[in-house]
């Protein structure tokens, strides 16, 4: 798998954003960091990433409304990275179109293992 793979991070907890942002480097991946869902609409839109990480308690808005807006725009892969662990929350995100959904706290492996699987299944073939 080619991990030159640019992955918009949104998540409002800088140490959470800075965990994820040294296990995706690591990794291989490029990074965008964003805070909140201003920043997040205009870098999905301006650097059109090949996967986002999304945290659904964000300040500004809701990051199942900033799932419905990508959905609406493009099919890029969107996994949600949340401490919302009700099993109602899950399938509604889920439903909603995101490719996966990673409940927090999180290993490292927990979060770059579905990374891998949903930009494998996206792939398009030589």
């Amino acid at each position: 798998m080619n991990n030159e793979k640019t992955i918009l991070v949104i998540e409002d907890e800088k140490g959470i954003r800075n965990f994820i942002h040294n296990a995706l480097t690591t990794n291989g991946y490029k990074t965008i960091l964003t805070e909140n869902g201003k920043t997040a609409r205009t870098a999905f839109l301006s650097q059109c990433p090949d996967l986002v990480l999304l945290d659904l308690g964000l300040p500004d808005v809701d990051g199942l409304t900033l799932l419905q807006e990508f959905r609406q725009w493009n099919k890029t892969p969107v996994l949600i990275v949340s401490a919302r662990d009700k099993e109602s929350e899950k399938v509604s995100a889920l439903d909603m179109g995101a490719d996966d959904y990673i409940t927090k706290p999180f290993e490292m492996k927990e979060l770059i293992a579905p990374i891998n699987a949903v930009l494998r299944r996206t792939e398009i073939p030589n």
